[in-house]
């Protein structure tokens, strides 16, 4: 996935995720995980997952989402499932 698609996606993703962690601050880079968000626990894990699902009307399974190591591997599925986001 080339960098220009990447942004598109950040810029779409980037309010849910905000939202989900009560940042308005947060920045959404490929390499961002768990542990650099302090509210990022199980149950907001949960609850971004949902936002997701909603904003993009796919469905995750269990296997794909712990395959997940960062932001940049979830645009990536995203990419895979067919979302276009704003692009």
């Amino acid at each position: 996935m080339n960098h220009y698609r990447h942004t598109l996606r950040h810029e779409k993703l980037t309010p849910v995720f905000q939202r989900v962690f009560d940042d308005p601050e947060l920045v959404l880079t490929a390499n961002l995980t768990a542990s650099d968000v302090p509210l990022w626990d199980s149950l907001n894990h949960i609850a971004l997952v949902v936002e997701l699902e909603d904003l993009t009307g796919l469905t995750f399974t269990t296997d794909q989402l712990a395959g997940l190591a960062n932001v940049g591997d979830f645009v990536d599925l995203l990419e895979d499932l067919g979302y276009r986001g704003a692009s």
